[in-house]
This record gives C-alpha cells, sequence and structure tokens, in this order.
C-alpha cells in the first residue's frame, strides 16, 4: 500500500462526506435558511478531494511508487468524485444548475469508454489502458468547473464549456484509440 494509494483511498472515502454536506446544504436552501457552513464545508472537501487528484499522481511518478492497485483506484476516484459531484449539485437543490448537456456528457463518455475497454477486453483479451493528455486535462478542466460552480465565481460558464470541449475531445480521442485497437490483429491465445 503506497502513500500514492493511500492518498486515492482517502479521496475515495471523501466522497460520502462531500455528498452529505451538499445534500443537507440544498435542503437548507429549500427550507429557506441556507446553512452557509454545509456549503463551504461540501466546498472545502470537494477541493480537497480534487487536489489530492493531482498529489497522488506527482507522489506516484516521484517516489516511483507507481502500482496495478493504483491504476485501478485512481480513475475510480476520479470518476466517482466528478459524477457524484455533478450529480448531487444537480438534484440537491443548490442555487444553480449546470446545463443539462454537462453532466450528460460527462457521463456518456465515461460511459463509452467503459463498454469499449470490456469490448476490447472481450475480443484481445488483457490490454493497458494509458491515460492522455487530453483525458487529464478534461478531468481536471472538469474539476476546476465543478469548483468554479460551487464557488459561485463570475463567468462560470465558461469553465464549464471549455470543460465541456475538452471532455467531448477526449471522449472521441478515446473512441478513435479504440478503433485502431480493434483494427490490430487480435495477440494469440496463451499455450496450454
Amino acid at each position: 500500500m503506497t502513500m500514492a494509494n493511500q492518498i486515492t483511498i482517502a479521496r475515495i472515502l471523501l466522497i460520502p462526506f462531500f455528498v452529505l454536506l451538499a445534500v443537507y446544504y440544498g435542503q437548507s436552501v429549500r427550507a429557506g435558511t441556507p446553512e452557509v457552513w454545509l456549503r463551504y464545508g461540501a466546498i472545502l472537501v470537494f477541493l480537497v478531494a480534487a487536489a489530492s487528484d493531482g498529489l497522488d499522481g506527482w507522489l506516484a511518478r516521484r517516489l516511483n511508487q507507481r502500482s496495478r492497485l493504483g491504476a485501478i483506484l485512481d480513475p475510480i476516484a476520479d470518476k466517482g468524485l466528478l459524477i457524484t459531484a455533478l450529480i448531487t449539485l444537480s438534484l440537491s437543490g443548490w442555487h444553480y444548475e449546470f446545463p443539462l448537456w454537462f453532466p450528460v456528457l460527462v457521463i456518456a463518455r465515461d460511459a463509452v469508454i467503459l463498454v469499449g475497454a470490456a469490448v476490447l477486453h472481450y475480443l484481445h483479451g488483457t490490454f493497458e489502458v494509458h491515460p492522455t493528455l487530453t483525458g487529464k486535462a478534461a478531468t481536471a478542466a472538469q474539476m476546476l468547473a465543478i469548483a468554479w460552480v460551487m464557488l459561485q465565481l463570475p463567468h462560470s460558464v465558461y469553465s464549464v464549456v471549455l470543460a465541456g470541449l475538452l471532455t467531448l475531445t477526449s471522449g472521441v480521442g478515446y473512441v478513435f484509440t479504440g478503433i485502431r485497437l480493434l483494427q490490430t490483429p487480435a495477440p494469440p491465445p496463451p499455450q496450454s
């Protein structure tokens, strides 16, 4: 259990705390008595979890602690945080809403990637998934857009549009990579 993996697991464990704070804040808004400390608590938990995404990757590279477990846990933690935040903030009654196309695009891209990975695994067996620069940029932009909107900073629509464009670009890139992998011959089955 590397330090990087411990940070990734901590990020996963922060998700329920974020959801609780965000939902209770939304309920207080609907009741007409917004509990501002809940809002700031949700924002703080989200920002700590989002920052830990960069920290665990940096530590894994810096300390040469890359591991198979980390390669599995990190995207689970990222997607868990992002999708949970999008759904929670869209449904919990905060003062703003994301445009419908944004959570649909983020979730659809991830669903296409999962289905594509399953098809590739079925047809080709084991293969390695390598995150792309546009994929990493899309994840960072999504986290930034969510934080920007939660903090109610001006011009949040621009951060959402940028995150949407990067999400779409990375999704198209992953689809083309998947098509290219499907066109390569499948490796021979292992000898018994």
